[in-house]
């Protein structure tokens, strides 16, 4: 029993990392090819637009776990859809309430910055689908779906830069390569009957309350970054920028141990176990990332040159933030599987905390990451310690844990 479930949760791992690997990297590959084909002005607005985009896409982030939540307790998919396009005309409207505030604040022409949040509402549409493929446990055509999706966001997009496009077109291209992503998630997901069958009711204010937990994940994960240049100069600056993705790394990497347990996170019989296991393997990962890290980073004078040197014996503990950092997610998305996300209270205690002892206390790219990974370990205490107890200190509706 025990080996065979241990083999399903490893081959729905398989293909849910692979999807998102396929999709990760072509959204890589499109910075650079924007980078190169517009040239530093017109990538000097695409790079903010689409660091805009993954703002927008937080409320995306929190329509799946939720729609793959109810999914688990039986909500028909009808309702699950119902939600999804309540949610994307909502997010529609503070996408176009926010693009004249967008493109004042970062100097942009307003048709480019509409046509960079044209793609928030279609995220929305796409998440939902995603749901229901992971509320189901259908990983294999979840993993196809996600690098259908990274596809169909970037190869848009490229021809259209290839052909000439600014960075308005092209992200145009990129919102229509992403609802044809919808179409086919759709499809997919409509490949097997409705199993519903129990009575959870869908509200909206659920997912404002996920949107919460994954706005604090978003802000853990690169407060230090984004306050990095008001402590440091700019040398230190994109020193500290290079040990980020590190961070981010060792952050995304083992993404798929929470998708693939979520659905058991979010059945009360089996929530409590799942949540440790996900936990206890995440863990295991880290170690092996961080020890990794510290083995490689000779490596990086040798592929970055000299001037980085200064981030090489710094790169184990970057890792270590993004592995704690993974653990935290697991944790406070699992609040979001029983239901009750009033523990991410408490990590957003740890970033405004951690804010002030940045602006207070760092005065060095050192300095700087051993605030970011005590923040980081703060937060994994505290968010794991409520996760792992039966329905979570606040006593959630979870049964008997098995």
């Amino acid at each position: 029993m025990i080996p065979a479930r241990a083999s399903a949760v490893a081959a729905g791992v398989s293909m849910v990392t692979a999807g998102s690997m396929l999709a990760n990297l072509a959204s890589y590959a499109l910075q650079v090819v924007a980078a190169d084909l517009l040239g530093p002005t017109g990538y000097g607005e695409f790079g903010p637009l689409l660091a805009a985009q993954l703002v927008l896409a937080v409320p995306a982030l929190a329509v799946q776990t939720v729609i793959a939540r109810d999914a688990v307790r039986g909500r028909p998919r009808a309702s699950l859809r119902r939600t999804g396009r309540r949610c994307a005309w909502a997010v529609a409207g503070v996408a176009l309430v926010a693009a004249p505030l967008l493109a004042l604040m970062l100097d942009i022409a307003l048709p480019t910055v509409v046509a960079a949040v044209a793609s928030a509402p279609v995220l929305v549409l796409l998440a939902a689908e995603q749901g229901v493929l992971q509320g189901g446990s259908r990983f294999r055509d979840l993993g196809l779906v996600l690098g259908a999706a990274g596809a169909g966001k970037v190869v848009p997009a490229v021809v259209a830069l290839a052909l000439g496009a600014s960075a308005g077109p092209a992200l145009l291209a990129s919102a229509a390569g992403s609802a044809a992503a919808v179409v086919l998630a759709r499809l997919v997901a409509d490949r097997r009957a409705d199993v519903a069958a129990g009575a959870a009711v869908g509200r909206v204010r659920d997912v404002l309350a996920a949107s919460q937990v994954q706005l604090v994940i978003v802000l853990l994960t690169s407060v230090d970054l984004l306050l990095a240049r008001r402590v440091l100069d700019a040398d230190q600056a994109g020193i500290y920028a290079l040990g980020a993705v590190a961070a981010k790394g060792a952050f995304w990497l083992p993404q798929a141990v929470g998708v693939v347990l979520y659905p058991r996170m979010a059945d009360p019989r089996s929530s409590t176990a799942a949540v440790r296991s996900a936990l206890a393997v995440l863990a295991a990962i880290g170690t092996v990332v961080v020890a990794g890290a510290a083995v490689a980073a000779p490596l990086v004078t040798v592929v970055l040159g000299p001037e980085y040197a200064a981030a090489a014996p710094l790169l184990w503990m970057f890792a270590a933030q993004g592995a704690l950092l993974s653990m935290v997610q697991c944790a406070l998305v699992a609040s979001v599987a029983r239901g009750d996300t009033r523990p991410a209270a408490l990590a957003w205690l740890v970033v405004i905390g951690q804010a002030a002892v940045i602006l207070l206390v760092a005065d060095g790219t050192t300095s700087l990451v051993v605030v970011a990974v005590c923040g980081a370990a703060v937060a994994t205490v505290v968010t794991t310690a409520v996760a792992a107890l039966p329905g979570g200190v606040f006593g959630s509706s979870e049964g008997v844990s098995r």
